[in-house]
């Protein structure tokens, strides 16, 4: 359980497991369920275009007493990229997966309970995973661009 008193759904844990060992699912969208007590699977999805996953987080939304705003989630995305050479391989041309783990929260247009709940859950969820390679916290726009997290984590700076 979370400090926010959020808890786990164990579909979160069985879906990521699936991610993790059967490589059968590229991403996973997580979102709080809207009573806020729960985090819940909102999306999987075997589609590895980023631009579909990359839309679907920054149009998520989220209401709170009758109010609309932009939704902050958490996400799990199975990036794979190319090793250059010289980084453990014979010439390059070698590929190497990471889980990475999404904290997606923007600064403009979150209600404020939303955004405070999410924050304080987060921790749950990311323990609940065992396998993540990676964190991302993305605010913005241009911080949840495929190019800024594949800089980041292939050179294992998140």
């Amino acid at each position: 359980m979370s400090k926010s008193g959020v808890e786990v759904t164990p579909d979160c844990i069985t879906q990521f497991n699936d991610l993790k060992l059967k490589k059968s699912i590229k991403y996973i969208i997580y979102k709080l369920s809207d009573d806020y007590k729960q985090i819940v699977v909102e999306e999987t999805s075997s589609d590895p275009d980023w631009d579909t996953f990359q839309n679907k987080i920054l149009n998520a939304k989220a209401s709170y007493k009758g109010k609309e705003g932009k939704g902050p989630r958490y996400a799990v995305y199975d990036f794979q990229y190319e090793l250059e050479a010289g980084e453990g391989t014979r010439g390059g041309g070698d590929y190497r997966n990471k889980i990475v783990f999404i904290s997606w929260s923007p600064d403009e247009g979150t209600l404020v309970f939303p955004r405070m709940t999410y924050a304080s859950s987060k921790e749950a969820l990311k323990n609940a995973l065992n396998g993540i390679g990676a964190e991302v916290q993305a605010n913005n726009e241009d911080e949840i661009e495929y190019e800024t997290i594949l800089k980041d984590i292939s050179k294992g700076k998140r």
